[in-house]
């Protein structure tokens, strides 16, 4: 397998260099040469397989030959030790339930898997590379969980200060070693904007090797695709049939990494009939999806802090993706729905669902719920999955106001809540980063 950039005008690259450089050269992004769909022999194999398994045939599919079978299979049951089990909601309507690992948000499963990749392919006789990775509340603590004390990687996290909760904080900025928290004073747009600068500055990597652990590296982008498969083979058969019948993924969404990474398993061969993008008031793709035209801006802060992206980076990603289709953009809503709620919306489906199902969505959650039930209604009915993309517990804030109960917190919080934090304060200035990064 190759990795070319959806920028055009970078070489194809190996797997490992496409780990390692993060963003292309050119300044795109890399993606899989080709998705070869999978035969119906393989799909009824893989309903048949546990995460593990799912993911060592999806992975060899994906990354392709760099990482031989055997060791790829150890990787994977080292890197997914945790449950990812698939819960009922209501009628027709199920929660794949993400949020199990050390941090308690879906971004453990893509990190753990990219850093044991990463770690192959890295300069072992060479200085510390500096992974940054921007985070507007989940990935960070991902991340430098994934990364902590692997031999020959830094971490350095930007986030925006004040706009994520003290649990998400915690879990990365209490960790010391070779973890470095920055808070930036400024959005996480500023945060993304101050990393892209970073990794486009030629002097500042001749001097400190950098990667990317964003969802810009495509190590992050693709594990996320077997956890669809693995979401459609816990389903009960009578739901999903041969596969004709109606099926629809509702992903919370900011960045897109998730979402691109459901339209690839629906391209390899995933039979879902249609996915649903669920934001926040930062709707740039859905608007994008009713206008055709798409307009970045200033994100706003919202209850769904993770999901707050005015310029989703993996928007290049999705157009790449159906560029050679006839007519792009009405394929690609053919494929997927756009829905945005407001707060007002995502804390009384929090208080609803609580209230009459007696399960505790966290905003991100409540959010896709919200775009999976429209969708449902829009259609008529049919079988829903909804992605658990955090643990209520990391808002215990908004728990408290929406539904007015405390959530117990897990293990992984309360070994945190009293560590201290080590943070370094920076305003949003490239300058002042790359100072960091040389410190």
């Amino acid at each position: 397998m190759r990795f070319v950039s959806t920028g055009r005008k970078t070489p194809a690259a190996s797997l490992g260099r496409a780990l390692l450089d993060g963003p292309a050269p050119d300044g795109g992004l890399y993606v899989p040469e080709r998705l070869e769909p999978l035969t119906a022999e393989q799909l009824t194999l893989l309903r048949l397989m546990p995460l593990t398994g799912i993911a060592s045939i999806l992975g060899s599919r994906l990354f392709g030959p760099e990482v031989p079978e055997e060791d790829l299979a150890s990787l994977l049951e080292d890197a997914l030790d945790f449950p990812i089990p698939l819960r009922p909601i209501e009628p027709g309507v199920f929660c794949l339930e993400l949020f199990h690992g050390p941090t308690l948000a879906f971004k453990d499963i893509a990190a753990r898997v990219m850093a044991r990749l990463m770690s192959r392919f890295a300069d072992a006789g060479g200085p510390d590379t500096t992974v940054i990775v921007a985070t507007s509340g989940d990935t960070g603590s991902a991340v430098a969980h994934a990364f902590s004390s692997v031999a020959g990687f830094r971490v350095c996290v930007l986030y925006p200060q004040g706009l994520v909760t003290e649990a998400q904080r915690r879990l990365f900025t209490t960790l010391g070693g070779n973890v470095t928290a920055v808070a930036v004073a400024g959005t996480f747009d500023d945060c993304q904007r101050m990393a892209r600068a970073a990794f486009a500055d030629r002097g500042l990597r001749r001097r400190r090797p950098l990667a990317s652990a964003n969802s810009i590296n495509v190590g992050r982008l693709l594990p996320q695709v077997f956890y669809y498969f693995h979401a459609w083979a816990q389903l009960p058969p009578a739901l999903v049939g041969d596969g004709d019948g109606p099926l629809v993924f509702a992903t919370p969404s900011g960045n897109f990494g998730n979402l691109t990474a459901g339209l690839i398993a629906k391209r390899i061969g995933l039979p879902v009939t249609r996915l649903v993008a669920a934001t926040n008031v930062n709707d740039v793709v859905p608007a994008y999806l009713d206008s055709g035209e798409y307009l970045a801006r200033a994100s706003v802060a919202t209850i769904s802090n993770a999901m707050d992206v005015g310029d989703p980076s993996n928007f290049a990603r999705i157009r790449h993706l159906y560029s050679d289709r006839l007519d792009p953009l009405d394929e690609l809503r053919s494929d997927l729905a756009g829905r945005s709620f407001d707060d007002r919306a995502t804390r009384s489906a929090m208080r609803e669902v609580y209230e009459n199902r007696g399960y505790l969505l966290d905003p991100h959650t409540a959010v896709g719920y919200l775009g999976l039930k429209d969708e449902l209604e829009a259609r008529g009915g049919g079988t829903g999955v909804v992605l658990g993309t955090a643990h209520p517990a990391k808002f215990a804030d908004v728990i408290r106001d929406a539904v007015g109960i405390e959530p117990p917190p897990p293990p992984a919080l309360e070994r945190c809540a009293n560590l201290p934090e080590r943070i370094i304060e920076i305003p949003a200035e490239d300058a002042a980063l790359r100072e960091v990064l040389l410190g």
